[in-house]
């Protein structure tokens, strides 16, 4: 039932989604032209343009398909189509400026298929915005669901369940337990794994999930050979599944396949481009706009204490690799640059200090370490080379942090952890920010630093 709702609902999609694109055209060409004011040299409702239009929302749906925006989504993120679709509109709007131009239309208006693209990627990125918070409602109603029956008992059972449970709006509905033991329901305990052949032809399950603890395993053959008879899907927790990555990578070699333990979104070449692109843009504007501030900041410490404006300090960057982090110099000059972290009450700190340091702006020469490549706008917070080698003894996977490029600001630093504080609790979400990463997340890291993740925790008041 499940698969052919799934086939229902990607045909209304692809028909759904070239009907707004064909819709958008008229809507960009009647804010251009009847809004806007202006005269239409070229008559936009003619065959010719009927004809190319249609090819297009052809061709923008193939794209959307490849790109994966009508696979299912129970296991994604509300707003993940968002990037292929803008992704695939802009493509498909320079191939058709390329179109028009060809067949001799030079006269066409490039504020139109501006709009065009602006206005179709509005419509169908909030259609598929509201089909999935509209399917999340319904899940939870208990409608649209799709039914598992787990085989195991143990802790990876238990795991499993209780996620299904935190997750209604999936629309994952166990129907029952395979197990020897007690599983998490016991009243849902349809049989021993002797059984689960038998449980399968009587049940009309949409998904088996093995989910066998390391001395139950060798059941596995037995649990798959069952359901590819039946023609059962299957999902496997594998006993190794605190250690594998959100979005995981296979290799293969012959008949062995190889699960890449320490990958993350950023390895993608593409997607990677797309952050430093970011980086470039966003370092350079920021640069430009906020000259007149540093330049005041740069009088400021000067004339605060003896010293260079500049505190000049080595960082372990992206591979491990040293570089120089700049700062404004919030401290007089002393020794203990190089492994001492500063506190609330910190003597060294002088009164323009605690104000820069409190606000950030002391951090705003990085911008320079972000526009030159060694640093980014939002990362794991670069670390000097001593705590470095002394937490990678006692912090399990710390240099993992190291696989992306550091940042000004990142995941824990707007979730409060700056400073003196839990460098266990940082590490864990610096790693669950390079799992998860995507150019949303750093938005949205962005926009909570500017309002008010920037503001130091460090109290002004114990400073002298």
């Amino acid at each position: 039932m499940i698969k052919q709702n799934q086939k229902w609902l990607n045909i209304l999609n692809l028909l759904s989604d070239a009907l707004l694109t064909f819709v958008s055209w008229f809507i960009a060409c009647w804010i251009r032209y009847d809004l806007m004011g202006g005269y239409a040299i070229v008559d936009y409702t003619s065959g010719s343009y009927i004809l190319i239009l249609t090819a297009y929302c052809m061709t923008i749906v193939v794209f959307y398909y490849m790109l994966l925006v009508y696979s299912p989504k129970r296991y994604k993120q509300v707003g993940s189509e968002a990037l292929p679709i803008l992704f695939a509109n802009a493509v498909c709007t320079l191939a058709l400026m390329a179109v028009l131009y060809l067949i001799h239309s030079v006269d066409v208006s490039r504020i139109a298929i501006l709009l065009f693209y602006l206005i179709s990627s509005f419509l169908v990125i909030g259609k598929h915005l509201a089909e999935r918070i509209f399917l999340h409602y319904i899940r939870r109603g208990g409608f649209n669901l799709k039914h598992i029956l787990v085989v195991g008992d143990g802790r990876l059972a238990a795991q499993y369940t209780r996620n299904v449970e935190k997750n209604p709006q999936m629309g994952f509905c166990i129907d029952g337990y395979i197990a020897q033991n007690t599983p998490p329901y016991p009243k849902k305990l349809l049989g021993s794994y002797a059984d689960l052949e038998r449980v399968l032809q009587s049940r009309d399950i949409d998904e088996l999930v093995i989910a066998l603890d390391s001395y139950d395993e060798r059941l596995m053959n037995k649990a798959v050979l069952a359901a590819n008879k039946e023609g059962v899907r299957v999902s496997v927790i594998p006993t190794y599944n605190n250690f594998i990555p959100p979005n995981p990578s296979i290799d293969i070699i012959g008949d062995t396949s190889l699960i890449d333990l320490s990958s993350c979104p950023l390895d993608n070449i593409v997607m990677a481009g797309m952050k430093r692109l970011m980086d470039i843009v966003g370092s350079a504007l920021a640069i430009t706009l906020l000259s007149p501030v540093m330049l005041a900041v740069a009088i400021g410490v000067k004339l605060s204490s003896p010293g260079p404006v500049f505190f000049v300090q080595e960082r372990v960057g992206r591979k491990k690799k040293i570089f120089k982090m700049l700062k404004f110099r919030s401290m007089r000059v002393n020794d203990r640059e190089e492994t001492g972290w500063s506190t609330a009450a910190d003597p060294r700190k002088t009164a323009f200090g605690s104000f820069i340091r409190k606000t950030s702006i002391d951090e705003l020469p990085q911008l320079f370490n972000v526009f030159v490549g060694q640093m980014s706008l939002v990362g794991p917070r670069p670390e000097i080379p001593y705590h470095v080698n002394h937490f990678k003894e006692e912090i399990p996977q710390y240099l993992v942090r190291q696989q992306v490029r550091p940042g000004m600001t990142g995941w824990a630093q707007v979730n409060g952890l700056r400073g003196d504080t839990s460098i266990e609790e940082r590490v864990r979400l610096d790693l669950w920010y390079i799992n998860h990463w995507c150019l949303r997340l750093d938005m949205l890291i962005l926009l909570r630093t500017a309002f008010g993740g920037f503001m130091n925790q460090e109290k002004m008041g114990a400073l002298k």
